[in-house]
């Protein structure tokens, strides 16, 4: 998951309606324009394809080529071309419904399609797919150098229709495949109970920041009745972010009024997000790991720099950047970085993380039980509760 300023720029990036000028400009007296602005190489690739290419290539789509190659040549693997149908996934996501098989792939790995979990209830956890779990194949198409954003995009679709998974799964050292039928996924963000065994510590779990978490939070806390409680254990593991907004929205619950992030873009302007005076007040430990980043490194930054609780687990991802999304023609857009975050105490996090207060490594083959069932708790929700249960005694 991506960290997202969703403002919505109602215009074309520049670049593109160059890019378009070039292709519709053919020839000025039988000459190719050459050489003006190093535009020249790109009108002869243009006049060459149009001219000798063996197949039909219609304007449209080499504009759709070669906006997705500008943005590519970045070489920044957050800023990328979404056409029309992948702009669409991404708002669903960011809202949290959408058509498919209900997994989240894992960050860690970039080269190989990880499962990081299985949503609960949806198509792939009643197929009994699993955290750790490598898909090695979609339908007929290998997945070695797969994209996540085009991996993603394969296994969406039309609830009712069907995609095949190839899986390999480490433990058993095999490769196996399942048939899914795709659904209606709506993702909730905030999971929170009292701490099972423990009915005096709530335990809160964001998997990820929508345009709806900080209601969902509100919610969570209101039917909860957040204030009966003498401590809150926050679990953001495996949180890879979201909306800007959002994080500042959940930031405001755990820490008093004042900044909670720095937003600093390319000419030196910074934009501070303010917390909204929703603070708690509460006794904290907050949950991290290796896959928290963007804007659960924006929440627990301000945590950390603030003060207001401890922070167990191990460094996080290190994404303290922030991707605009630029609205372009026909439902397409593209989504470039446009600023970096700065903590509170003005800390520059990205690619570097947020070290924990409590250094705690899950053991060798253990699974984090992120909103557990039962008082079986893994080695770092363990130390968690063990550190806030001294904060208030």
């Amino acid at each position: 998951m991506q960290e997202w300023n969703m403002k919505r720029i109602a215009k074309h990036v520049g670049i593109v309606f160059l890019i378009f000028s070039v292709l519709v400009t053919t020839l000025v007296s039988g000459v190719v324009i050459t050489n003006v602005n190093n535009v020249g190489r790109l009108v002869h690739v243009v006049q060459l394809i149009r001219k000798d290419y063996l197949e039909n290539v219609t304007t449209d789509q080499l504009v759709e080529g070669a906006t997705k190659g500008i943005v590519e040549i970045l070489g920044d693997p957050y800023s990328t071309y979404m056409n029309a149908q992948e702009n669409q996934e991404l708002f669903q996501m960011l809202e949290g419904k959408f058509g498919g098989i209900g997994i989240v792939l894992s960050l860690k790995d970039p080269k190989k399609l990880v499962v990081l979990r299985p949503i609960k209830n949806s198509p792939a956890s009643r197929a009994g797919i699993q955290s750790g779990d490598v898909v090695s194949k979609i339908d007929d198409a290998d997945t070695a150098g797969m994209e996540q954003d085009k991996a993603v995009g394969l296994m969406r679709g039309e609830p009712g229709t069907k995609v095949e998974l190839a899986l390999y799964r480490e433990s058993t050292n095999k490769t196996f495949t399942v048939s899914l039928t795709r659904e209606n996924i709506t993702v909730p963000t905030v999971d929170g109970l009292a701490l099972p065994g423990n009915p005096d510590i709530a335990y809160v779990s964001i998997t990820q920041f929508g345009s709806d978490t900080g209601k969902e939070l509100k919610e969570t806390f209101d039917t909860m009745d957040i204030k009966k409680f003498k401590g809150l254990i926050l679990d953001m593991r495996y949180n890879h972010g979201g909306e800007l907004n959002a994080a500042v929205q959940v930031a405001s619950y755990f820490i008093p009024e004042g900044p909670v992030v720095y937003i600093v873009d390319k000419q030196g302007n910074v934009d501070t997000k303010m917390s909204t005076g929703t603070y708690l007040g509460i006794p904290m430990v907050v949950l991290v790991n290796e896959e928290s980043a963007s804007a659960s490194e924006i929440v627990a930054g301000a945590i950390k720099d603030k003060g207001t609780a401890t922070l167990v687990g191990v460094k996080t991802f290190g994404k303290g950047i922030v991707q605009t999304i630029f609205p372009l023609d026909g439902g397409t857009s593209v989504k470039l970085t446009t600023a970096k975050y700065l903590t509170p105490n003005k800390l520059d996090i990205h690619k570097k993380g947020i070290d924990p207060d409590i250094v705690v490594e899950l053991g060798k083959g253990e699974q984090a039980t992120i909103t557990p069932q039962d008082k079986n708790f893994d080695s770092q929700l363990r130390k968690a509760l063990l550190t806030l249960q001294e904060k208030i005694k």
